[in-house]
């Protein structure tokens, strides 16, 4: 069984601890797109890890972990990762691959992230790490892959070329001094080094886990409505999030995805700039953000929340072919008196049930909102689903019948155990 797991809002939904509870039963756990700008944080034993770039099924002793295509890879970044686990003693000798077709994030990109971030009157909330701008030179074909390390002499050219561009750029444009070819050179040349033995070519690696009958779950960073294409343009991420992003990110087949996995929050969080129908008023907000820890992984910066968004959802649902929901942070809403959930969105006397792709409208309209009692208990310790309050249980049945998706797997906490699997 090869399994996509997906973020359906903007990203933040929790999918490192619905990774962690699925890698047991996978083989293979591969990272499709995004880059060290996510955060997936796993909590096992009371200990919390965060991770990046590597996957987070990592924490299970006999899995392959891998980073594949679609992901833009900061060296240094996946090293002190890579150290972090070692700390740990966390062995991943031999089980963590990265492709050698990944794009490389180099100096030049996190500074250039920055400065254009700088000047921008629409701020687009970038983390800042070069993830965009690498993404930019994949696509503008003048990208450094990993695999390119290994040829001195193909480095050093597209190096070479890179900078006489670039520096011409940092200089008139930005004021900036520009980089040093020999230190970029040097410094990539000793991750290089590092990072040989977990550097291959993982279309043919997956392809041969397929052919032994191994099961591959495949794991998203960011969210649907942070995809390049169909997430809140222009404020958005560099790669392909949704479940279609999985072929061109990882080398394989469409016909290689048996079922896809949806994840969201109760409620709806997101970070950094753009439009948000079903954003809190400010005393609601510290009350959420403080309860459901809504900070980010990557930054920490402070989460913007808002009540549970079914109009987007369902788009998430449709555009990823979800067969199935995991709802996370249930337990965040245990005190709350009224839940409400949106049902469409208001603009200038209309009412859209369906999600608008107009950016400016999208900025502009109301939530319309129904309300559902709370149940005003703590259910973290809840195991099954029949153990949980019947208002509980009335709003999950509301989510499943708007979103026409099966909700199989409930967050009640942060810790492994802290799950309901239906």
């Amino acid at each position: 069984m090869n399994t996509v797991l997906v973020g359906l809002q903007w990203g933040d939904e929790g999918k490192g601890k619905v990774i962690d509870i699925l890698a047991k039963d996978a083989d293979y756990i591969v990272r499709y797109q995004g880059g060290n700008n996510a955060g997936h944080t796993v909590v096992v034993n009371g200990k919390t890890s965060i991770f990046h770039l590597i996957p987070s099924g990592i924490l299970h002793k006999d899995k392959v972990c891998v980073i594949a295509n679609g992901v833009v890879v900061d060296p240094l970044a996946l090293l002190e990762e890579m150290k972090s686990l070692e700390k740990e003693k966390v062995d991943y000798a031999g089980r963590l691959k990265i492709s050698s077709q990944a794009h490389l994030i180099f100096p030049y990109h996190r500074i250039l992230d920055g400065l254009r971030e700088g000047k921008r009157r629409l701020k687009i909330g970038t983390t800042g790490r070069g993830i965009g701008p690498c993404y930019a030179d994949k696509v503008a074909r003048c990208g450094i892959r990993m695999g390119d390390l290994y040829n001195k002499e193909l480095f050093s050219g597209k190096l070479n070329d890179n900078l006489i561009e670039k520096n011409e750029i940092f200089k008139k444009v930005f004021q900036h001094s520009g980089f040093s070819f020999n230190e970029i050179y040097k410094e990539y040349l000793g991750y290089a080094r590092k990072l040989k033995p977990y550097v291959c070519n993982v279309p043919v690696l997956l392809d041969e886990a397929r052919g032994k009958n191994k099961s591959i779950l495949f794991e998203g960073a960011q969210g649907t409505f942070l995809d390049i294409d169909f997430g809140t343009y222009p404020f958005v991420t560099s790669s392909s999030c949704v479940a279609g992003g999985v072929c061109i990110g990882a080398g394989v087949p469409p016909t290689a995805i048996d079922k896809v996995i949806g994840v969201v929050k109760a409620y709806t969080t997101r970070v950094g700039e753009g439009p948000f129908p079903t954003e809190f008023k400010t005393s609601l907000m510290e009350e959420i953000r403080g309860k459901g820890k809504e900070f980010g992984a990557t930054t920490g910066r402070p989460r913007r929340c808002g009540w549970f968004d079914a109009v987007m959802a369902k788009f998430s649902v449709m555009i990823n072919g979800v067969d199935e929901m995991a709802v996370m942070k249930l337990d965040v809403l245990d005190e709350q008196k009224t839940i409400k959930i949106c049902t469409g969105y208001k603009y200038k006397g209309k009412i859209f049930d369906e999600y608008p792709q107009d950016l400016q409208v999208l900025s502009g309209v109301g939530a319309v909102y129904e309300e559902h009692p709370g149940w005003q208990e703590n259910i973290s310790g809840v195991r099954s689903y029949g153990q949980l309050p019947v208002s509980a249980r009335r709003y999950l049945d509301r989510l499943q019948e708007l979103l026409r998706v099966k909700i199989s797997y409930i967050s009640v906490g942060s810790k492994r155990e802290e799950t309901i699997v239906r």
